[in-house]
């Protein structure tokens, strides 16, 4: 697997999260992984232009776009020699690119791609419906090919996903706006209450069917802030009443055992609102259960063997 850094808040409101490839890093993500039998080569950061973050609004979806494009390229190439990236952020807006990048090299495979974004947001907001304008708000929608964005965000290196195949996990944070369009196109939206209602576990086994079904390429997209603040706060949107410790983990520990992941991106670490390092570990700990880390190893299922009644 490949390790790619994308260090930039410039899609965000708030500024911290270009320090999360780094935080991720001291928590130790390549080691855990190295120490759970994976071959990890850690790519280093996406460079970007200097100072952008603190120029105009253009300035900063240049810097989006730039970024974009590059990890777009890095993601197809690293699939195209039969590694898996993992794209450390950085803002979620870095998905355009990254998830792009995945849509390529699946289209030229002819094999389905299924995204799984677990998020508190919805991040299906449009320039025309974005209450904040922040591009961290709106990759679902761009690579659901949404028409309200302009030519500054068309290029070879956009890759597109069929709204069907998103599963959004975690939501409890979703505009009026962005509502409606989930519904129109499909979105399948796993809010909290659904979760609350039926279990993750219950919910996690229909998401895996689905992408099981048609043997699609798994990508998912895991924002911190779709965990809950008490537990992870070093989010820059922070939602009370997200996942659970053990929630995030069983999500993780199910595509484990499903096999079905493809390619993975952690997003929205801000480091100057942790609490010494403690989201960055619990991101490296759920990484570490979706790369095969458990508390036990797995026994196969017993059946009950049920013995037919002999006549006499």
């Amino acid at each position: 697997m490949d390790l790619l850094g994308i260090p930039s808040d410039a899609g965000a409101s708030r500024r911290g999260c270009s320090m999360g490839p780094e935080a991720l890093r001291v928590a130790g993500l390549r080691e855990t992984l190295v120490s759970l039998g994976h071959d990890v080569a850690d790519l280093g950061d996406l460079r970007k232009e200097s100072g952008l973050n603190q120029l105009s609004v253009a300035a900063r979806q240049a810097e989006v776009l730039a970024l974009a494009a590059q990890s777009s390229e890095k993601g197809l190439a690293s699939l195209q020699r039969g590694r898996l990236p993992i794209f450390l952020g950085g803002d979620h807006s870095l998905s355009m690119g990254t998830i792009s990048g995945v849509a390529r090299h699946c289209a030229a495979a002819k094999r389905a791609l299924h995204v799984l974004w677990i998020d508190a947001h919805g991040d299906f907001n449009t320039p025309a419906t974005s209450p904040s304008g922040n591009l961290h708000g709106m990759p679902l929608a761009l690579l659901c090919n949404e028409p309200e964005f302009g030519e500054a965000f068309r290029g070879d290196w956009r890759g597109s996903v069929d709204p069907q195949n998103v599963t959004i996990l975690g939501a409890r944070s979703i505009d009026r706006a962005e509502r409606q369009l989930l519904e129109t196109r499909g979105v399948d939206v796993v809010d909290m209450r659904r979760i609350d209602e039926l279990g993750a576990a219950a919910l996690m086994r229909e998401i895996i069917e689905k992408v099981q079904a048609t043997d699609a390429h798994l990508h998912v997209s895991l924002d911190v802030d779709a965990i809950d603040p008490a537990i992870a706060p070093g989010a820059g949107t922070p939602v009370a009443g997200g996942l659970t410790y053990r929630e995030a983990h069983i999500a993780m520990e199910m595509l484990h055992d499903a096999q079905c992941l493809g390619s993975l991106d952690i997003v929205e670490l801000n480091l100057f609102l942790d609490h010494a390092g403690r989201s960055a570990e619990i991101l490296v700990d759920l990484t570490a259960s979706l790369f095969g880390r458990q508390i036990m190893p797995r026994q196969p299922t017993r059946r009950l063997i049920v013995a037919t009644p002999v006549a006499h």
